[in-house]
This record gives structure tokens, C-alpha cells and sequence, in this order.
């Protein structure tokens, strides 16, 4: 049984094939975190916001010795 130049092409034009596959894949899975993360950072930037002025913020006593 020989190889021929046909199998060889075909062959790796299916591994291509996959590897792009799996490229899009992990960069639509990649985006999707981004986006999460970036609503997760702002959604608690504003409920920290919001608690802040409920309590009136931080006070700080500095005391001269």
C-alpha cells in the first residue's frame, strides 16, 4: 500500500479543518468569559456604589500624638 500526494493533502486539509474548528470555538468561549467578567466587575462597582452612600462612606480619625 503506498501513499499517495492526494492522501496526504486530503489528510491535512481535514486537520486543518479541526484545528480552525477548534480555534473558533475556543475564541467564542474566550469572548463569552470577557464579556461576563466585564458585567460582573460594573454590577459590582455599582452595588458597592450604591452601599457606599447608604452608610455615608469611610470615616477616618487621625489622631496627633
Amino acid at each position: 500500500m503506498a501513499i499517495e500526494r492526494t492522501d496526504l493533502e486530503a489528510k491535512l486539509r481535514e486537520i486543518e479543518d479541526i484545528v480552525e474548528e477548534t480555534k473558533n470555538q475556543a475564541q467564542t468561549t474566550g469572548t463569552a468569559i470577557a464579556v461576563g467578567v466585564v458585567i460582573a466587575v460594573v454590577l459590582i462597582f455599582l452595588i458597592g456604589r450604591r452601599r457606599g452612600k447608604k452608610t455615608g462612606g469611610a470615616r477616618v480619625e487621625i489622631y496627633r500624638v
